[in-house]
């Protein structure tokens, strides 16, 4: 069962996201303000938290920021704020996704599900076991315990990161374009507005957490008018 964690100071709004998870099997906690936010997630270990912008005491791009110097538990930033910089921001301070309000209840479960369903997914191995390390030079992922390594150093990366990264050692040397990208990890999403930028983001960010030189990558690379690829041995 998904332990969820709803940051909104509309209570209104707060009560019908709780209901409508909790009828999904989903188990809800709540905040009203981004201090009692940052103190639950620093005592409970969320699948999953939906965070409004708009909030008091601390806004939700410091509340994800926090979040993200303990924990890569998933973030949706969710905000009245539509131009593709609040979404660009919403992304720079670490959130794995962004929805604008008014939003369809149905779309955030949607998202939700797949962030969810990609921390758990697999491949066989050529023995027909469940194939759960991935390793390239001094690079290695763990898809059980979702960590990271490059030599001795651990990475700490948010969950898109993770499942971009995933995605690209699974499938050296396979070029995928951005709309691509969009449709695997972020739910179908259709390249409008932003959201093309939004890989963008996540992979400038990704190669500056595991690459030694973040400016000449050694393994995830540009396919210069077609997308990225990352470089196996």
């Amino acid at each position: 069962m998904a332990k969820v964690l709803v940051v909104d100071d509309e209570k209104l709004i707060v009560k019908g996201i709780r209901f409508s998870l909790e009828q999904e099997g989903m188990e809800v906690d709540c905040a009203y303000d981004g201090e009692e936010a940052v103190e639950l997630a620093r005592k409970t270990e969320y699948d999953m938290v939906l965070l409004d912008v708009m909030l008091p005491k601390r806004d939700g791009y410091e509340v994800c920021q926090a979040i993200r110097e303990f924990s890569d538990m998933p973030v949706i930033m969710i905000s009245a704020k539509g131009n593709d910089m609040d979404k660009i921001m919403g992304l720079e301070y670490g959130a794995d996704d962004y929805m604008t309000k008014p939003f369809n209840i149905l779309e955030v479960k949607t998202r939700m599900k797949a962030i969810l369903r990609r921390s758990g997914k697999g491949k066989k191995a050529g023995d027909g076991t469940e194939q759960t390390r991935f390793t390239c030079g001094g690079l290695a992922l763990d898809t059980e315990s979702r960590s990271v390594r490059e030599g001795k150093r651990e990475i700490n990366l948010t969950a898109k990161e993770f499942d971009l990264l995933e995605l690209f050692m699974r499938n050296p040397g396979k070029v995928y374009s951005r709309e691509a990208l969009l449709k695997l990890i972020w739910s179908n999403r259709t390249p409008e507005g932003g959201d093309v930028r939004t890989v963008d983001v996540h992979v400038r960010r990704l190669r500056e957490k595991i690459e030694p030189n973040p400016g000449d990558p050694r393994y995830v690379q540009t396919k210069w008018g077609v997308g990225y690829y990352f470089q196996g041995a």
